[in-house]
């Protein structure tokens, strides 16, 4: 059962249960201690011990109980076997292989393999211990994809011996055909509790490769063109991706042993020893966690690109000390307390209401960011413009921008379009690029999160 143990924790991985090794090895205890003859104690103990919410425990549950459900070969149709056993249950005790006596005079009747005789007798226990023993040999619980489904189907059948039931079918035929049809109605039902087994099994350990790979290809979908059917999933991808930057980043520090002795420091902790450096003290960097703000373009295609990225830096709230966020199309903005106060969803309504779908004028929108709140720019402060700098032949009003970067610590530039389209029409990408410190594409989560990513980096 240990064993059984590991792979449902890789079935519960693979559920979206974050599973630790410490926390299975404390499941692991937990289970010895109350044992697994009562399936509904095993149930409760191991959902106490590893789900941590009720979304994980609902996971949990429904992981136990596919795991723990094993398809077994259908019962035999009652009609014939019934008729059948009233006839012949003394040939069938007498003959050791269960295939009856001789019919017509004919010859001895053949020597069945085990398969051959657990399925004429319908001992399911004996068959669904052969299924599990079947499943270890080919060793199922590493398919991944449902491409593997017929590979693994024929490893099981292999592994129980397919290949000599098949003979024992064509010795029956001539022998016994009663039996050869019993037979080979049993054979079916085999097929079918083997094609249901591997099903189950892709559904626990194929979902991770499944998720990651759906995962991989949203994260390469450009923002902008996102199917509706897409967007609930790119917000759960985008949550998910501020868990893992503030799993990364927030970490406390671990006290530096190398680097700059601080002499000072070091004479004075070792005062009580006549100076003899008994402990040592390292001058250490100091490092203020970040500031951010952010300014995003709201127009047109460009306002799904903002919502991810809004939505990204407003669940980093413990990686960055403080983000102040701006809308604009036409005109600028603060949108940091309705982000803060309600939900995604419906903070952008509000946000589009306001200020959504209008003709881009960074011009005038950065003239209204330097009248009533240019004082929020710090040394401290990372700027991030995410805009396709696109002004419809207007002011761009570049001196703003560089009054900007005179004051702010870093100017960053995510510009949702291709590279290629910079420059091309009312594009001001490369008049605004001199005053930042960054410019870089960001039309993807990927690109976003290694955008992100590379910002709260560099307070570290």
């Amino acid at each position: 059962m240990r064993e059984e143990l590991h792979r449902f924790f890789r079935a519960a991985r693979g559920a979206g249960v974050r599973v630790s090794p410490a926390e299975s090895i404390d499941a692991m205890r937990a289970v010895a201690d109350v044992g697994f003859s009562d399936r509904t104690t095993l149930r409760d103990t191991l959902l106490l011990t590893l789900a941590k919410s009720q979304e994980e425990k609902q996971a949990l549950g429904d992981c136990f109980d596919l795991f723990f459900s094993h398809p077994e070969p259908p019962p035999a149709a009652e009609d014939e076997s019934e008729t059948d056993s009233s006839g012949s249950a003394a040939d069938n005790a007498a003959s050791p292989s269960g295939a009856g006596a001789p019919q017509d005079g004919g010859s001895a009747p053949p020597e069945l393999g085990n398969l051959a005789q657990m399925l004429l007798s319908q001992d399911r226990s004996a068959v669904a211990a052969a299924l599990a023993g079947a499943a270890n040999a080919a060793e199922l619980s590493n398919i991944r994809y449902f491409t593997q489904r017929g590979l693994f189907q024929t490893r099981m059948m292999d592994a129980l011996g397919v290949g000599r039931l098949r003979d024992d079918l064509d010795a029956l035929k001539s022998a016994n055909p009663t039996e050869a049809e019993r037979l080979a109605a049993a054979l079916d039902g085999l097929r079918d509790a083997v094609r249901e087994r591997v099903s189950q099994a892709l559904l626990l350990y194929g979902r991770e490769e499944t998720e990651n790979l759906r995962h991989e290809i949203l994260r390469n979908a450009p923002l902008a063109r996102l199917e509706r059917r897409q967007v609930a999933q790119m917000k759960a991808l985008i949550r998910a991706i501020a868990r893992r930057l503030r799993e990364r980043y927030s970490k406390p520090r671990k006290r530096q042993r190398r680097g700059h002795l601080d002499v000072r420091r070091t004479m004075r902790r070792n005062a009580a020893w006549g100076g003899i450096p008994f402990l040592t003290a390292w001058k250490r960097r100091h490092r203020d966690r970040p500031k951010i703000v952010a300014l995003c373009d709201v127009s047109g295609s460009v306002a799904q690109v903002s919502d991810f990225f809004l939505l990204l830096i407003h669940s980093l709230h413990e990686v960055v000390d403080d983000v102040r966020s701006f809308a604009f199309s036409g005109h600028l903005i603060e949108v940091s307390d309705i982000l803060d106060k309600q939900e995604p969803e419906a903070a952008m309504r509000e946000i589009m209401a306001k200020v959504g779908f209008g003709s881009s004028d960074y011009g005038n929108s950065l003239a209204d960011f330097e009248k009533r709140w240019l004082r929020a720019v710090t040394p401290k402060t990372t700027v991030i413009v995410l805009g396709d700098a696109r002004t419809n032949k207007l002011d761009p009003r570049t001196d703003i921008l560089r009054t900007i970067s005179e004051r702010a610590k870093r100017v960053v530039w995510l510009n949702p379009e291709g590279r290629m389209g910079w420059g091309w029409g009312d594009s001001e990408m490369f008049r605004y690029a001199p005053f930042c410190n960054t410019v870089r594409q960001c039309a993807t989560a990927k690109q976003l999160e290694r955008a992100v990513s590379d910002i709260v980096a560099a307070y570290q």
